[in-house]
């Protein structure tokens, strides 16, 4: 309504409606007369509403399909939301909240795991999915040692990262971090799930800054970061699955592309 208005005060007051410079001034004079001689002229307003942004979509150019095209259950809140949900996992706003988590988690793994095969490749010449039964791999550790290591470890981590989620946290406490003096450094410093921040997580300050030895986010880089973030961990997930393609073909990332 506030663009319909707009266009239409600009229209009236453009030369080709008004007939010129000359008929446009002599226009704009007789409505200035008019308003100085209509004291309740004076003192109208005009009242401008900002229209809301309207959804983005996977689909621009299609109108219509229902929840097909344009979920009901996805409002454009979420960083990246384009209201791609065919299947309607995210119905229950409880499952959308954890779907969202795995995906971000599964695409920060999948962006490190694209780096390292591309640098690890170029580094040594082994395929990435030959590097563990390399004769020249470094394996000062048998494939037991590192899997019942990997497990212990990750199981560590995930189990609390696990538990943060369902009792956001309860896991920067001193006694969940015993090799840390405080837990702040450990704090979620944003109060966003997924996103802590702080000194720890954000060392070189891309979404905050330390202000008298407290981090202080910057929410509007923040929510700037969140979307390169998600559409960098969507590429990168997209890309691990055309190497596990090429993986069964006996190709590398590096021979498709000629190097």
């Amino acid at each position: 309504m506030a663009a319909t208005s707009g266009a239409v005060l600009n229209g009236l007051g453009s030369s080709f409606l008004s007939g010129g410079k000359r008929r446009q001034a002599l226009l704009g004079s007789s409505v200035g007369a008019r308003a100085a001689s209509n004291p309740a002229a004076r003192t109208r307003k005009l009242v401008v509403v900002a229209a809301a942004a309207p959804k983005k979509s996977w689909l621009p150019g299609v109108r219509g399909g229902g929840n097909f095209v344009d979920p009901e259950w996805l409002d454009g809140s979420l960083p990246g939301d384009y209201g791609f949900d065919p299947l309607g996992l995210g119905k229950d706003p409880a499952f959308l909240k954890w779907y969202r988590e795995a995906e971000l988690i599964h695409g920060r793994w999948a962006m490190a795991a694209v780096v390292g095969i591309f640098v690890g490749q170029a580094w040594s010449g082994v395929p990435w999915f030959e590097a563990g039964a390399d004769p020249g791999a470094i394996a000062p550790f048998s494939f037991g040692s590192l899997l019942g290591t990997q497990l212990l470890l990750m199981g560590w981590v995930e189990s609390k990262r696990w538990v943060d989620f369902f009792n956001p946290q309860s896991q920067s406490v001193e006694w969940a971090t015993p090799w840390s003096k405080t837990a702040d450094n450990f704090a979620n410093a944003t109060g966003e799930q997924g996103y802590p921040g702080g000194k720890f997580f954000d060392p070189l300050g891309f979404a905050g800054k330390i202000q008298n030895g407290v981090y202080v986010p910057d929410y509007d880089k923040l929510e700037r970061l969140k979307l390169a973030e998600i559409k960098h961990a969507r590429i990168a997930m997209l890309a691990m699955l055309i190497f596990y393609f090429e993986a069964g073909q006996g190709k590398t990332p590096l021979g498709a592309l000629g190097l």
